[in-house]
């Protein structure tokens, strides 16, 4: 199961784009889409100002 973006949160920084190691994070109007390719390493969660990702 890959990581959660809570949307309603997410300022669209595209800062977990770049700690992504497997280029799973992707941005779709404005907000983060993480794709099956996570592999639940965490990069992105401990990036995001807004917590807004979650495992």
């Amino acid at each position: 199961m890959a990581a959660k973006v809570d949307t309603s949160i997410c300022g669209g920084c595209e800062t977990c784009v770049g700690a992504c190691p497997v280029n799973a994070i992707t941005m779709e109007n404005g907000v983060a889409v993480i794709s099956d390719e996570c592999i639940e390493c965490g990069a992105c969660v401990g990036e995001c100002p807004c917590n807004a990702i979650s495992l």
